[in-house]
């Protein structure tokens, strides 16, 4: 990272940090198979707590350590007892904020890639934007050396890209990014209807549907420490798919609220 870029960081970090009054953040990090990086995870996530955040592990049903490693560190784990894939893991969370009444949802991968540290990033970008929902970005990064992932994932999220500012009118880099904050606005949407498949990208247009604000901001991001791509080698199935899914989403009616 650059001088600039660190400087850069440092002020925003240091905005949040002088705030007096702080928001009920609930840290929501679904888990799969992810035994060999959780550990670490959630002990970045305790040692960065500014004393607001409850880390609330979702554990989807893993086949391995997982789960006896989240009881020791996390402040919740919710044991769902079948895999629900992303979208459910991430529902189940958002649906346990949304009952307990916290402000802000912070949705924080459970593979290594999401930074502790930049959770105060998006709060910062949340409270000067006033964005309902902020996705934090690697493609629109100032840091010297930021973790892009391959070409043909960065193809594919540009087609994903293209294809949202066609549905929505709004320029999101980074579509795919599971390093999200959440308001209550966004969380109770969410906490009722949450797209199960491919909820990064179609999470986007349920969003514009239903007059929700979205703002990107950029943030450092690492490169997987274990587990699994949820796309693994089947790229093009899973890009033909998701666009399909898109495209569906934005034909369906506006969401009801509850």
């Amino acid at each position: 990272m650059d001088s600039r870029s660190l400087q850069s960081q440092v002020q925003r970090s240091a905005q949040v940090d002088s705030q007096k009054e702080f928001p009920k953040v609930a840290i929501i990090v679904p888990a799969y198979n992810e035994g060999v990086s959780i550990t670490e995870v959630l002990e970045e996530l305790n040692t960065q707590n500014p004393g607001n955040w409850d880390v609330i592990v979702v554990n989807d049903h893993s086949q391995d350590n997982t789960l006896e490693k989240a009881l020791k560190l996390a402040k919740t784990v919710i044991d769902l007892p079948i895999n629900l894939g992303i979208g459910g893991c991430v529902q189940s969370g958002l649906l346990y904020a949304y009952r307990m009444n916290y402000d802000i949802a912070i949705q924080f991968d459970s593979d290594g890639q999401h930074v502790a540290h930049e959770i105060k990033t998006l709060l910062w970008s949340m409270s000067e934007s006033k964005a309902d929902v902020v996705i934090g970005s690697r493609f629109i990064s100032s840091f010297s050396g930021q973790f892009q992932s391959s070409f043909t994932r960065r193809l594919g999220i540009k087609l994903i890209s293209l294809a949202t500012k066609i549905l929505t009118g709004k320029a999101i880099k980074d579509p795919t990014s599971g390093f999200r904050a959440f308001n209550k606005s966004a969380i109770k949407l969410f906490a009722n209807n949450y797209p199960v498949h491919f909820p990064e990208p179609e999470s986007i247009i349920q969003l514009h549907k239903n007059n929700l604000e979205i703002q990107e901001v950029s943030t450092l991001m690492y490169p997987r420490q274990g587990g699994r791509s949820s796309i693994g080698k089947k790229a093009l199935f899973y890009m033909i798919n998701v666009l399909l899914g898109m495209f569906i989403t934005a034909l369906r009616p506006q969401l009801k609220k509850h």
